[in-house]
């Protein structure tokens, strides 16, 4: 069997939410730098191939309860909800990234002919 268009755009949605994961995961952040670090990992993942749209949110209120005594702490994949619209070819992947069961779990929403 053969890859088709619609196997590739699914790939490369999946791609670009792993890439997002296993890049920004780990950032240090704090309060105030919640906004521009959505803003970066947003810009960061739409100058690749294929990126449609995409939209970052940070969970502050997970970021306030784990701020160290310095004011700040680290990224964590459950602090994540992103949404991305990935287009190859003639097919369109909605994809997603949210706190499920205390994992943030990567899902295809949708995925349609264009």
């Amino acid at each position: 069997m053969s890859v088709t268009p619609r196997d590739k755009a699914v790939f490369e949605a999946g791609i670009k939410l792993g890439a997002l994961y296993h890049q920004f995961v780990g950032s240090p952040i704090s309060l105030k730098t919640v906004d521009s670090l959505e803003k970066a990992i947003a810009q960061s993942i739409s100058v690749q191939p294929f990126v449609r749209s995409i939209t970052v949110q940070i969970d502050r209120e997970m970021v306030k309860q784990n701020l160290s005594a310095f004011g700040y702490t680290e990224l964590k994949g459950p602090m994540l909800t992103v949404d991305a619209v990935i287009k190859y070819e003639n097919y369109e992947v909605s994809v997603g990234m949210a706190l499920k069961d205390g994992y943030p779990l990567m899902h295809v929403k949708d995925v349609k002919e264009v």
